[in-house]
């Protein structure tokens, strides 16, 4: 239970520890943010006329005479926006205030979402350039709920907390795939872009109220005991600073093995995540030829069930790790093994299957077991270099995010062919592309990766020591 200190050193008990109530507030906004990266893959399916474009959708029609190729390059705005942000955010939130970093990224997808109505009625490029904005808050969120957890979490709880927070992503995707299809097969496309952009604001005054940049600076709804208990476990792997004035070591960060088995994995995964998260809808409606309400519902599917793995995931690897069965690096790397090697044989087979129940059942374990990322490589930028770890996503997800540019023109140029033979030819190119991405970054990762802190975390140690965090007790 966590607890408020009262003036006269007593504690008011609350609902849960305040370190869980920040995982699960950045769970939702992060699921915000998510949400709001798809929303479109949905919404422009009833945007758009096909029929005025030959296209052999099945879908309504929608106003707008947008081809294969404006589709791509709107949805490639987004990860434009989310590029440009993510060094700078991860430098701000490190250095001023992660809080703040993601309250306004959950502002800025908010504020966008409610002018894109307008926006699309203006022109394609108005429409894209609110993606651009809302890329820009997308960009910040990793780098802030990194360093979010490296300030909160102890060691211990590393993998608990992060995968809380990091199943956001697959929540947001769920919810948002589902309330989009909803409201534009109900109420219109516009109401999509109303009601959701509304919606952020709740989150943004509750995130605002309850939650400080660290346990140091939580003056209410926490205990000296949690208080303590967190700086202290913190004290033990670095991570208890922030960086102050230490400047960034690029030097040694780029000549790092484990940096760069994380910074491989990354981006090869995001070659295979952003091609399901963005396109998947595309291909439900133009290959498997499911309407839009029944898209939204099955395109939304893989991502309950990612949501529900990586919270299973996570918990089962945190018990190995306490009973000293595997270790911390193990454990990464395991995480790693579900989110490569189980999607890449998944898009290979599925290539073979002559049926849209198959299909959707490959889909749906190939995109559930890519959650293993969250407490695999992803959540290893905190193990090597708590006290970079906002800079050393930034670094992976800036590259990481090109994929997220590239994907959605390739495929968009791809598949723009009305031949339902060389459409699907096309698809199956692209499956197989992916397919090797995965192939390299499980054999990079699986070579290089470690939890094992890196002796450059601690610049401003005048003896350095690499500290093994497998071997952490509290």
């Amino acid at each position: 239970m966590a607890s408020e200190a009262s003036p006269g050193g007593g504690d008011r008990r609350i609902f849960m520890p305040i370190r869980y109530v920040m995982a699960v507030l950045g769970s939702i906004g992060l699921a915000i943010i998510y949400g709001f990266k798809v929303n479109v893959s949905i919404a422009i399916i009833s945007m758009v006329n096909h029929t005025a474009l030959n296209d052999g959708s099945n879908s309504t029609d929608g106003p707008f005479a947008w081809d294969k190729k404006t589709q791509g390059l709107i949805h490639s705005m987004y990860f434009t926006g989310y590029l440009i942000s993510m060094i700078p955010s991860g430098i701000i939130a490190e250095k001023i205030s992660a809080k703040w970093v993601m309250n306004v990224a959950v502002l800025f997808n908010a504020v966008a979402s409610i002018f894109s109505p307008v926006a699309a009625n203006i022109s394609p490029a108005a429409f894209a350039a609110m993606r651009l904005v809302q890329g820009l808050g997308g960009g910040a969120s990793f780098p802030a709920m990194h360093v979010m957890i490296a300030k909160w979490a102890p060691p211990k709880e590393r993998n608990v907390i992060g995968s809380i927070i990091y199943a956001g992503t697959a929540l947001g995707t769920v919810i948002s795939i589902l309330l989009t299809g909803l409201i534009a097969a109900g109420m219109g496309w516009k109401a999509v872009f109303y009601i959701e952009g509304a919606l952020c604001f709740i989150w943004f005054t509750v995130w605002w109220l309850v939650i400080a940049d660290s346990p140091a600076d939580q003056r209410r709804f926490i205990s000296l005991h949690e208080k303590n208990y967190i700086l202290n476990s913190l004290g033990n792997s670095g991570s208890r600073h922030g960086t102050g004035g230490q400047r960034v070591p690029l030097r040694k960060i780029f000549t790092s093995m484990p940096f760069i088995a994380i910074l491989v994995a990354h981006f090869c995964s995001n070659c295979g995540w952003y091609m399901l998260l963005t396109q998947l809808p595309t291909y439900m409606n133009e290959v498997l030829r499911f309407d839009l309400k029944t898209n939204a519902g099955l395109s939304s599917l893989p991502y309950f069930c990612m949501w529900l793995f990586t919270l299973i995931l996570s918990y089962v690897l945190t018990k190995l790790q306490g009973s000293g069965v595997i270790t911390m690096t193990f454990s990464r790397k395991i995480g790693t093994l579900f989110a490569s090697v189980v999607p890449m044989v998944c898009l290979v087979i599925v290539c073979y299957v002559g049926n849209a129940i198959g299909a959707v059942a490959l889909m749906t374990i190939g995109v559930t077991c890519i959650g293993g990322m969250y407490c695999g490589f992803l959540a290893n930028h905190i193990d090597i270099a708590p006290n970079f770890a906002g800079t050393l996503v930034a670094i992976t997800n800036a590259v990481a995010t090109i994929p997220g540019i590239v994907v959605p023109i390739a495929v968009g140029h791809l598949t723009s062919s009305n031949d339902p033979h060389e459409k699907l030819f096309a698809w199956k190119m692209i499956f197989f592309v992916t397919a090797v991405f995965y192939v390299i970054e499980i054999v990079v990762y699986w070579t290089f990766g470690t939890a094992v802190e890196q002796s450059w975390n601690n610049t401003d140690s005048p003896h350095p020591q690499t500290v093994p965090l497998d071997k952490y007790e509290e």
